[in-house]
């Protein structure tokens, strides 16, 4: 994305994750996943 503002160009770029960062968030969306698992076993005898 770029912005012209009073002649000035502002570049934004993503940022590349690093592995750990990869595998952190990896094992974050899993945990969140085995929680909603949880949930549904739970809310399912209701």
């Amino acid at each position: 994305m770029t912005l012209n503002i009073f002649f000035l160009t502002i570049t934004i770029q993503p940022r590349k994750l690093t592995k750990d960062e990869l595998e952190h968030a990896r094992r974050v969306k899993k945990i969140e996943e085995q929680m909603k698992d949880r949930k549904y076993e739970f809310h399912r005898f209701f």
